[in-house]
């Protein structure tokens, strides 16, 4: 059976909580999940990784569970968030890694290719695929196409105000977003034909359950990252747009250059929302393997577990093999 290690490191400022599996001598493979997620998203991938020969590392990203929280909008914003992942890296001495993102872990795993060349052998991203920095702020030309109608990160962009709503009823909140997002709802959970000032659920149903790829076990650690801190370190992420676009300026010649997988669900909403990023793509990392997955939704690593473990250890094989590191 495997083992999983917890620690709680004093890095960056805050406290990490980050979880630890596989041989302590096995080259280092970063699991970075997204939201409203937790490191309980990756339970699918670790024994494989681990099994294969892996020092699987999966953090509970800044805000999130046992992690620590800070206070200020601006403690989120994303080169923030990627320091964190470094210096727990210089903590362990590690000089090659591979970093695998999902969600909001995408971009930061995408970022960690640019920022650490050297050490970042090759990158993962699920579900946000990365197209260079844009020529503005993404919630600037979302205020432009949204003036009057509802848009989720618009509406995550006053500080309390979607917190208390999902705070109110964290088992909810979860079932909600990973019911409207999977692909056995056809609903558009991003895009939804409602008034600017409406809630985040108004017009949806609980469901009552979590999806079926979400067992009692696993909804009971997600229930339980937010049930403590709330959702409201989680949702400063969303609040850094404009300062992510202001402190990425000097990365915006630069392109990954590592080997670079990319996987998306084909139902997934965020393929739609993000068409223009993944049109540009191409360009802005030199080597490239996508792959979309056939009926699946968001949560890709947990919708399609078998498949992602097939696609991910097999560019693993060819590009930070185990027994070469």
């Amino acid at each position: 059976m495997l083992t999983l290690d917890h620690q709680l490191l004093p890095i960056n400022g805050i406290q990490l909580s980050l979880y630890l599996a596989g041989p302590e001598d096995g080259p280092p493979v970063w699991l970075l999940h997204g939201f409203p997620e937790c490191w309980q998203s990756w339970r699918h991938q670790i024994e494989p990784l681990a099994a294969s020969g892996y020092r699987v590392l999966i953090p509970e990203m800044r805000g999130y569970g046992r992690s620590s929280a800070p206070e200020d909008i601006e403690a989120y914003d994303l080169l923030t968030v990627c320091s964190d992942i470094q210096a727990a890296m210089a903590h362990f001495g590690q000089s090659q890694v591979c970093v695998v993102g999902h969600d909001w872990g995408a971009p930061v795993a995408w970022h960690l290719a640019l920022l650490e060349p050297q050490r970042v052998k090759a990158v993962v991203g699920m579900a946000v695929p990365y197209g260079g920095r844009p020529r503005q702020p993404a919630t600037t030309l979302m205020r432009q196409l949204y003036a009057e109608r509802f848009h989720y990160i618009l509406h995550f962009q006053t500080p309390g105000l979607a917190e208390a709503e999902m705070d109110a009823d964290p088992a909810r909140t979860l079932r909600m977003m990973m019911h409207n997002t999977s692909a056995a709802v056809p609903k558009d959970f991003f895009l939804q034909d409602k008034p600017a000032n409406a809630g985040l659920f108004d017009g949806l149903e609980d469901p009552g359950t979590h999806p079926h790829w979400c067992s009692d076990a696993a909804f009971a650690v997600y229930v339980q990252t937010f049930a403590t801190q709330g959702f409201r370190g989680a949702l400063n992420w969303y609040r850094n747009f404009e300062r992510n676009w202001q402190r990425t300026e000097a990365l915006a010649e630069r392109i990954i250059e590592q080997p670079a997988l990319f996987l998306l669900g084909d139902l997934d909403p965020v393929g739609t929302l993000e068409a223009y990023t993944l049109r540009q793509m191409p360009s802005r990392v030199q080597y490239l393997e996508q792959h979309l997955l056939k009926a699946c939704g968001h949560w890709i690593q947990n919708e399609q577990p078998e498949r992602v473990n097939e696609l991910l250890l097999a560019f693993l094989r060819r590009h930070y093999p185990a027994q070469a590191c």
